[in-house]
């Protein structure tokens, strides 16, 4: 089973800015309660996309860059990107049927 790709400052570009395909990128930190219901969610998304999108995950905690480029202020935050570009975001933790809708809309 595929896991989330663990992203930083360094790859970040790399792997999701010039990914071909759509990307969800999860903004977390330890401490974040909310963050510990959506991780798992997000691993399991890992698993089920494999393939057709890129899932990853950034610790906001020790990559600011990308956290402060892309304006996260609350998390956790869920980006998706296609083309290199943020097409839509989730903030909070929310139902895994809500953010598999959101990515499914971008892999037309």
């Amino acid at each position: 089973m595929s896991k989330p790709l663990e992203l930083t400052d360094e790859n970040f570009s790399s792997e999701v800015e010039n990914s071909d395909k759509p990307v969800l990128v999860d903004f977390w930190a330890e401490w974040c309660g909310p963050c510990r219901m959506v991780g798992p969610i997000v691993d399991e998304l890992a698993g089920e996309y494999d393939g057709k999108a890129k899932i990853g995950k950034v610790n906001v905690d020790h990559n600011p860059e990308v956290s402060v480029k892309y304006g996260i202020r609350s998390i956790p935050a869920l980006l998706i990107f296609k083309d290199g570009e943020v097409v839509d975001q989730i903030i909070g933790a929310v139902p895994k049927v809500h953010i598999k809708k959101q990515l499914d809309s971008q892999l037309v």
